[in-house]
């Protein structure tokens, strides 16, 4: 763009391009440079006249929209090249050349109309005396909009906050209009093809932005015409030499004699021909950057590893047919099998993966696909013609079942959310590479039937965030799949998620919680938080500690700081009996079993032991079997008329603070009398407590265990389970 144009008197050196010199898959037609900067420097042709400098640009948008109007194209071009007459790009060549490619790249992947015109006036406003209100009140709004989506911002202005701002603008646009982007991203693919005259340390800072940036935006908005090429050419500027050893790698291979990949297409038109299904297959060769990843998985490369048969068929269900008999007739590697016809990928890309492989074990990948999938998967976005048009009758009908906004993905939507919470530009610009080198998508479901879409890896922390924004600050934990799991618990796609969110208004998030958070705008809001909150963020790092302090405030017990735990010691009388129990023995000493705390009306079991003591047990006890196994005499017990008992109950919650002060609290004011208590370290958040309490009525044990599971934070609240060990 503006970094390009020079001064006519001053043209800076020309270069070759950097683009590989070797036979690939069909190339796209190259604007021929020095005839357009000829057509150009005579100037406009006749008022209703097509210029011949656009005839490139006329003949790729007719071969996808042959009833479109050219009209605004040729009034876009007169006014482009008025507008940069005079202008030059560090290659030699009048700039008009740069719009014009940029708008041939657009219209060879099927761009409509309203694309193209604002890509040959997108250098206009930054780079000439042309206004923003000029291109509007000639070309209309969306055509405004567009232009003034990809303009950047001036450096006299920004600083060095300009490249990061003008991407934040640029976005920002893109989410109200994709086409946007798809500008920004063929330009930026020709200025890197004619990246050769720049000096090697700009060259490299432009790559490196392309790498970080650009291609995963491509990628996202499924452009992978654009991408592949973007990759190609990074490459050959910041590994040059991995680049040069790939490219002898690829002319090795079109100079062998054989070609194993033709032979096994020749062999798939055979299967299909004699199955009756109509297909084209197609060799497919890889390009740079994906031949070097190959290379470095496999080691040394055979023929079929060059390229990837393509089975393009017209309707989704030929794809399986075409599926069946490759899988039927040639051996299939059925590991290799996806199926992102049935689940798209969050980029739009459809197709079926599968692999075969010959007698001699080479593997061929093969991706089958309708001719519309493949125009997708190729041009994303942009094959989508205008997204914000009225479908007619007809496009609706084809489009059925797909998704219903296209141009405003879930990664968009999240991006443009925490964007706006970025507190400047360096965290915007860092936290955006961050956010865009997360390359795959999930979605999960809450339980009210809605959707979250997250990037692969995402916790339960990213999940409240996405929900609930900073609100998510008074999560306590969530339940996955309907079992509780901890807020640091890794999402896998289709899983259902329920937020558990605390009652108490001074929940706060944890320090902790920026391990597991994988979205920024988790991360952002858990940092803006513990930033504004310096002493409560430094409270966090002692959990075990707050809930001393918090049995301290309570006044009911003391914390022993040197055990492993927090034990408690109730003042209350603890030598009276737990609950009133007869037993056919007279004189005997009755002791309830700690292993599973009996108290009325549990259906019990007594059991002689040393001493003349009878021990008395739930008989679902382990202990129970056991005792009788080992020949044991039972002892005949039941409950007396008492109703007072002593009962053990364990309680589990999530960490915060005061948890402890309000749990002992809620239980004082159901009657009951706190025996003793311990309380266990945490661990992920979560925290075991365990409760031995004396009751005046049995009858109150209900109506505790509902009050302690009220309490904000607690999720379960048990009695003390029978334990295997004996009495």
């Amino acid at each position: 763009m503006s970094a390009e144009a020079t001064n006519p008197a001053t043209p800076g050196p020309v270069a070759g391009p950097v683009t590989p010199a070797v036979p690939r898959r069909k190339a796209r037609a190259r604007i021929d440079l020095r005839r357009l900067g000829r057509a150009a420097l005579l100037g406009p042709a006749a008022r209703g006249r097509l210029p011949d400098a656009i005839g490139h640009v006329v003949d790729a948008h007719r071969a996808h929209h042959p009833d479109a109007d050219l009209e605004p194209l040729r009034r876009a071009y007169v006014l482009a090249e008025s507008s940069h007459r005079g202008q030059m790009r560090k290659s030699g060549e009048p700039y008009i050349t740069h719009p014009l490619a940029v708008t041939l790249i657009l219209a060879e992947l099927g761009a409509e109309t309203t694309t193209l015109t604002a890509s040959l006036l997108h250098d206009t406003v930054e780079d000439t005396d042309v206004t923003l209100d000029q291109v509007g009140e000639q070309f209309g709004a969306e055509v405004r909009f567009l232009v003034d989506g990809v303009t950047k911002l001036e450096k006299v202005d920004y600083g060095a906050a300009a490249e990061p701002e003008t991407f934040r603008k640029m976005l920002v646009a893109t989410g109200n209009d994709v086409r946007v982007m798809s500008i920004k991203l063929a330009d930026r693919l020709h200025n890197m093809r004619t990246l050769g005259v720049m000096r090697p340390e700009k060259q490299a800072r432009i790559a490196k932005v392309t790498r970080d940036v650009l291609i995963p935006l491509a990628e996202r908005l499924g452009v992978q015409a654009l991408k592949t090429e973007l990759e190609d050419l990074v490459f050959a500027i910041l590994h040059p030499e991995e680049y040069e050893h790939t490219r002898e790698l690829i002319v090795g291979n079109v100079a062998r004699a054989d070609d194993p990949l033709a032979e096994m297409a020749d062999e798939m038109r055979k299967v299909l021909r004699e199955a009756g299904i109509q297909a084209e297959v197609l060799i497919r060769p890889r390009h740079f950057v994906s031949v070097h990843r190959v290379s470095r998985k496999r080691g040394r490369l055979r023929g079929c590893d060059f390229g990837r048969l393509l089975v393009l068929v017209s309707e989704d269900a030929d794809c399986y047919g075409v599926l069946g008999e490759l899988h039927t007739c040639m051996t299939p590697v059925v590991s290799e099998f996806k199926d992102f016809i049935a689940v798209p990928k969050f980029n739009l890309y459809q197709s079926l993966h599968t692999a075969v492989s010959r007698a001699d074990g080479q593997v061929a990948e093969v991706l089958i696909r309708t001719h519309q999938m493949h125009k997708v998967a190729e041009a994303g976005v942009v094959a989508l013609g205008n997204p914000y048009a009225h479908p007619s009758e007809e496009q609706a009908a084809s489009s059925a079942g797909e998704r219903a906004d296209p141009t405003r993905p879930g990664w968009l939507s999240r991006l443009l959310d925490w964007q706006e919470a970025a507190p400047d530009p360096d965290t915007f610009w860092s936290t955006l590479r961050e956010d865009l080198a997360q390359d795959r998508e999930i979605t999960v479901f809450r339980p009210d039937g809605g959707t979250l879409g997250l990037p692969e890896g995402a916790t339960c922390v990213d999940a409240a965030y996405a929900q609930y924004g900073e609100d998510a600050h008074a999560c306590i934990g969530a339940r996955v799949n309907g079992r509780l799991a901890t807020l640091s618990t890794v999402l896998r796609d289709g899983d259902t998620v329920q937020l558990l969110m605390g009652q108490d208004p001074a929940s706060e998030p944890s320090r902790e919680w920026l391990e597991h958070a994988h979205t920024p705008a988790a991360r952002i809001a858990i940092q803006r938080w513990l930033t504004t909150h310096p002493q409560q963020s430094d409270a966090a790092e002692e959990p075990v500690t707050q809930f001393r302090s918090s049995v301290e405030e309570s006044g009911s017990a003391s914390a022993d700081a040197d055990g492993p735990a927090v034990r408690l010691a109730a003042e209350g009388p603890l030598g009276r009996p737990a609950a009133s129990v007869l037993v056919d023995r007279p004189g005997a000493t009755v002791r309830l079993a700690g292993c599973c705390t009996p108290v009325p009306p549990d259906e019990v079991a007594g059991f002689s032991v040393r001493g003349g003591v009878v021990t008395v047990h739930r008989v679902e006890c382990a202990a129970v079997a056991r005792m009788k196994s080992a020949g044991r005499a039972e002892v005949d017990v039941r409950w007396g008329d008492t109703t007072e008992c002593r009962v053990t109950l364990v309680a589990e919650s999530f960490v915060r603070p005061h948890l402890l002060a309000d749990l002992t609290e809620a239980m004082a004011l159901e009657g009951a009398e706190i025996v003793s208590a311990t309380v266990e370290p945490p661990t992920q958040q979560r925290v075991r407590h365990t409760y031995t309490v004396q009751l005046p009525d049995a009858a109150l044990l209900p109506g505790l265990m509902r009050a302690m599971r009220n309490v904000a934070g607690v999720y379960d609240v048990t009695r003390a389970q029978p334990q295997t060990q004996g009495a």
